[in-house]
């Protein structure tokens, strides 16, 4: 599987594009991250990726067909997102909401089967939320909503797995989960993964591949390593930082230090 992005635009009104000549590419197996300061464009970037919003120029290519030419249900068995957790309004139980993750692969007038049941409990149990069972989606906090929306996409069974922030609203330990999760599934499923971030260090701790974004609506994108760099941040976020590698019983840890404003 090949998905990729042409030069894509976008503009919300006329005569001012927020996204310019974006363009990048992911495999089967792949981790992205999508970089960049407030207001520049990272979660309209993923909605137009997978085509929640239409791209002005350009388009989303998967294994090289333009999204806009497969059918919804199809395309939305192979990509899975995940929205920024805000509060629910609505009654769902955690089990149901996880379930509604089947819904490209059941019929319009079908009911879930006993399989699909059996995916969403497993997917709870993957991110570690089985003990949210029964509970409603408006009495949880936003951290566990969010580990519920990962659940739901996991359960779509996705080749391509897009989430806004999936950090956001999370303690230090279900960070690690979310991270160590996101890199087991590209690892050991092939899924492609694609993901927005404010932690760089996220980003070199997971991710094979970065785009970093401008204010401008232009882009870099490169290998993680290459691209998250002390020049890059400065130009892209205006703030001098300290990238740190550190080795820890074997392990390669990066930590990303804001110094000073440019």
């Amino acid at each position: 599987m090949i998905f990729k992005v042409d030069n894509g635009c976008f503009s919300y009104t006329e005569g001012r594009e927020i996204l310019k000549n974006i363009s990048f590419e992911i495999t089967d197996g792949n981790v992205l991250s999508v970089l960049g300061p407030n207001g520049a464009g990272k979660t309209t970037l993923l909605k137009c990726m997978i085509g929640l919003l239409k791209w002005n120029r350009g388009a989303s290519l998967l294994d090289g067909k333009n999204i806009s030419d497969i059918p919804v249900r199809k395309l939305w068995q192979k990509i899975a997102y995940v929205p920024q957790a805000k509060n629910s309004v609505f009654a769902y139980t955690t089990e149901e909401m996880v379930l509604l993750g089947r819904s490209a692969h059941i019929g319009t007038i079908s009911q879930p089967s006993k399989q699909d049941y059996e995916k969403a409990e497993m997917a709870m149990m993957e991110v570690g939320i089985a003990h949210l069972r029964g509970k409603e989606c408006s009495r949880i906090s936003g951290g566990e909503l969010q580990m519920v929306l990962i659940a739901r996409a996991l359960t779509a069974e996705p080749s391509i797995l897009v989430l806004d922030e999936p950090e956001s609203n999370l303690d230090f330990k279900n960070q690690l989960i979310i991270l160590e999760k996101l890199k087991e599934l590209s690892m050991n499923k092939g899924i492609a993964v694609v993901f927005n971030t404010h932690y760089p260090s996220h980003a070199l701790k997971i991710s094979d591949k970065s785009l970093i974004m401008k204010k401008d609506g232009l882009c870099l994108f490169g290998e993680t390593k290459k691209v998250i760099n002390c020049i890059n941040m400065r130009d892209s976020f205006s703030v001098n930082v300290h990238i740190e590698e550190l080795e820890i019983c074997d392990v390669k840890h990066y930590l990303v230090v804001p110094l000073s404003i440019v």
